[in-house]
């Protein structure tokens, strides 16, 4: 071999390289290399044999879509995709949450039975979801009979285990909101449409009102301490730590219980009270449990470690925190139940850096945003520029700018300028690397391979530290550095150029498996381009990252142009 041996070692979870002397990995350790890529995930996979469990919030029907669902949507599915790409089973459930005062409400303003209104609202959720390419497992409505007859189960065995109790409650409530407020989270305020004086919750900014009855109460406030204890294990709870921050210091100023049913006589719609139909059960107790009404609750005696609970992750947005992270581990906590791994918060979406709302009339419609930017090119900036810790500013020109800087000039340009440069003899470049072939390389090319052979990694950590953005930076980042790389180098000038068509050619094949989960459509379009087979999965696979780890793809390609110019740039 012509070639020096280079000598690998790990630190920090990246792999730096000594002696470098030309940019390719000979077989041996580019086996080596792929044993300890991949190790840890293979481990991972044996310590967990049931599916990666994946949920977005069931989202309410009283009103249509807006961006912000479609934005949750795309971050759960990523997540999904991502642990599909690992090898590995995994299930993503999203739905509709069809009970409540909102949606008796809505029903009422709009003249139609509250059935029928939610069938007609269920089905332009499901309709996004499929226009969004989500690749959920299932639909849940919370009008399901088995979502019912799970509900009344977990409310009998809270019950049972006495944890349910009647008294009297007063308080702040939010119709809007679905929920009582303490007087220290409600304040004063002017409606800006009207100058109205209201009370309204500070946390939502939803508008209360005064009202005291009689029903049910779920003994919150026994949980303080599991619930800390909780927030502060070793592995997060909850992602971002900005939010852990708030609930922790929430819940240790002390936790009232909570009421867990409303009278039948102001809610109709909704499940009710077992043994009690004066009572109906409060909608946050039944949407909760649809996350269990799909893998299987009421679990058969024996049975339970068959099931995909619990959850891996819960995605959700910021102004449902306390639900997801105080109620709900409550809930489980009382009946021993597992309880979900993470819960990953994200911020809202604003225009000109204020809250979107119907009443301002800056609600983004996600199907119009889909038919003008398309699906992929939607996710891409959902996904590229969406806040998990901070909210993001929405717009069009925005969406106009990634997609030109990023997917039309950025990896479409890189593709198209790679196959033409070739002159149709990529194939044989790719053939001449693997084979060791080459001559010795240049300082640049030594320095993108390595770059090439760490960047998967860094993606991985990031998904596995649930931030699908900053793991999405990290392969455009691989994309970026090709360009300049491709340009400073000018292969069409250069007698040699296979070094640097190949590295280029290796980027784009690692960046399109990389992008799989962000990019469903367009990834498989580059790797068809590429010529990556079809025939064999393996070779789209996050193993297949590794460097050099393919030598068959580039066969007979032709000049494609994957992102064409948008329409409308206004």
């Amino acid at each position: 071999m012509a070639t020096m041996r280079r000598a690998l070692r790990p630190l920090s979870g990246t792999f730096l390289f000594t002696n470098v002397r030309r940019p390719w990995v000979c077989s041996t350790h580019r086996q080596g290399l792929h044993q300890r890529l991949h190790s840890g995930l293979a481990s991972a996979s044996k310590a967990s044999p049931k599916p990666y469990y994946v949920t977005t919030p069931i989202f309410y029907v009283n009103a249509a879509p807006h961006v912000g669902h479609f934005y949750t949507m795309v971050i759960a599915d990523i997540l999904k995709r991502w642990q599909i790409l690992l090898g590995k089973d995994a299930k993503l459930l999203t739905g509709t949450d069809e009970h409540g005062m909102k949606i008796q409400q809505a029903a009422i303003a709009a003249e139609m039975d509250t059935q029928s209104f939610c069938d007609m609202n269920c089905r332009t959720f499901e309709t996004l979801a499929k226009a969004a390419n989500l690749s959920n497992d299932h639909f849940i409505r919370t009008t399901d009979a088995s979502h019912r007859d799970a509900v009344q189960y977990f409310w009998e065995m809270l019950n049972h285990r006495g944890y349910i109790y009647t008294s009297k409650h007063e308080g702040w409530y939010s119709v809007s909101d679905e929920a009582f407020y303490p007087q220290t989270q409600v304040q004063n305020s002017l409606d800006p449409t009207t100058g109205r004086k209201r009370m309204v919750s500070i946390e939502t900014g939803k508008e209360v009102e005064w009202s005291s009855e009689v029903n049910y109460h779920f003994r919150l406030s026994a949980f303080k301490d599991r619930l800390l204890e909780l927030y502060h294990r070793p592995d997060s709870f909850i992602t971002p730590s900005k939010y852990a921050t708030a609930v922790i210091q929430s819940v240790s100023s002390g936790l009232q219980d909570l009421s867990i049913s409303r009278p039948a006589e102001r809610l109709t719609w909704g499940i009710p009270v077992p043994g009690d139909n004066t009572q109906t059960i409060y909608v946050w107790l039944d949407a909760l449990v649809n996350y269990l009404t799909y893998a299987g609750y009421p679990f058969t005696p024996g049975q339970d470690n068959s099931s995909i609970w619990p959850a891996n992750v819960h995605v959700i947005g910021k102004d449902i925190v306390r639900f997801h992270c105080v109620y709900w581990p409550a809930f489980l906590m009382a009946l021993d139940l597992p309880l979900p791994q993470n819960v990953l918060v994200h911020g809202h979406w604003t225009m000109n850096r204020e809250k979107m709302s119907k009443s301002t009339g800056n609600v983004v419609n996600p199907f119009f945003a889909i038919d003008r930017f398309g699906v992929d090119g939607m996710r891409f900036f959902l996904a590229y520029q969406g806040g998990l810790s901070d909210d993001a500013d929405y717009d069009n020109s925005f969406i106009i700018r990634d997609y030109k800087k990023w997917l039309q000039g950025g990896i479409g340009n890189l593709a198209y300028r790679t196959i033409g440069c070739a002159k149709g003899k990529l194939h044989s470049y790719i053939q001449n690397a693997t084979s060791d072939n080459l001559p010795v390389g240049t300082t640049a090319d030594e320095e993108h391979q390595a770059m090439l052979i760490a960047s998967p990694l860094k993606v991985a950590e990031h998904m596995t530290a649930l931030n699908p953005r900053a793991a999405l930076q990290e392969i455009m980042g691989i994309i970026e550095k090709t360009n300049k790389y491709f340009h400073a180098a000018e292969p069409w000038k250069s007698g040699s150029p296979e070094w640097v068509l190949y590295n280029t050619a290796e980027s784009l094949r690692i960046s399109a498996i990389l992008l799989q989960p962000f990019l469903p459509d367009k990834s498989q379009e580059l790797l068809e381009l590429l010529r990556v087979d079809m025939s064999d999965p393996s070779k789209r696979t996050f193993s297949a990252t590794v460097y050099g780890s393919d030598p068959s793809y580039g066969h007979g390609i032709k000049k494609g142009m994957l992102f064409p110019p948008l329409l409308t740039e206004e």
